[in-house]
């Protein structure tokens, strides 16, 4: 606690840190003056599923069209013989999305690895001002290294106008709140490719909100 404090500028007497899941806040003569959450990237478990899954469909369906067009009477580890079907156009077709659903592990491996989108949400009511970071995807420098951009946002509190809870449901269900600032921009503080429960991000809408002392508007599409 010390640590943290003393790197936040906070003086260190009265002060009590308390940590909650994956978020933690500071409290001072027993109200909170600083805030932070930390947000997910591309290091979910739907992602791994998709891996694994994407990769042995890929293994599976390469193997079948590769097996179609040398015609060998072998199985291929777990699978059948398809020495019965013919290369074109069933075998190339087949080693066609093998190839595709291999090649989008290969993306979605390196996504999980440099872990897009991952970051914390701060917010610093003593000093009245919120930052948030995010990982970025990676630039090619000047010496042909790859070197991953982190995104940096820093806003006073007199630049915010609301929070907004937007809601989409439908086909292509979305929950995500944002920042609204007065100047018209949207800066998103949930992750945008995660479901989450209603109940817990209305909460977690109606706590920010509180914290910044500023009015949530909710933003509903559903139909």
């Amino acid at each position: 606690m010390n640590k943290v404090t003393k790197n936040m500028g906070f003086e260190q007497q009265a002060l009590k840190y308390v940590e909650k899941g994956t978020s933690f806040f500071i409290e001072k003569n027993n109200e909170i003056v600083y805030y932070s959450e930390t947000i997910k990237g591309t290091k979910v478990l739907t992602n791994y599923i998709w891996l694994i899954l994407l990769l042995l469909f890929g293994i599976g369906f390469s193997t079948a069209g590769l097996s179609s067009y040398f015609i060998d009477n072998k199985n291929y580890f777990f699978l059948e013989n398809f020495s019965n079907i013919e290369f074109l156009p069933q075998g190339i077709l087949l080693l066609f999305y093998g190839t595709c659903a291999i090649l989008l592990s290969i993306l979605i491996s390196i996504l999980i690895k440099i872990d897009i989108g991952a970051g914390k949400n701060e917010y610093d009511v003593e000093n009245k001002v919120v930052r948030i970071t995010r990982k970025g995807f990676p630039i090619l420098t000047k010496k042909l290294n790859f070197k991953q951009k982190n995104i940096y946002f820093v806003y006073p509190f007199s630049e915010l106008e609301n929070i907004e809870l937007e809601i989409v449901e439908g086909i292509n269900p979305n929950r995500v709140i944002y920042l609204m600032l007065k100047d018209g921009r949207r800066i998103p503080l949930s992750p945008s490719n995660k479901l989450e429960d209603l109940l817990s991000i209305e909460s977690k809408a109606i706590y920010i909100a509180k914290l910044l002392k500023i009015d949530l508007k909710l933003n509903d599409k559903s139909y």
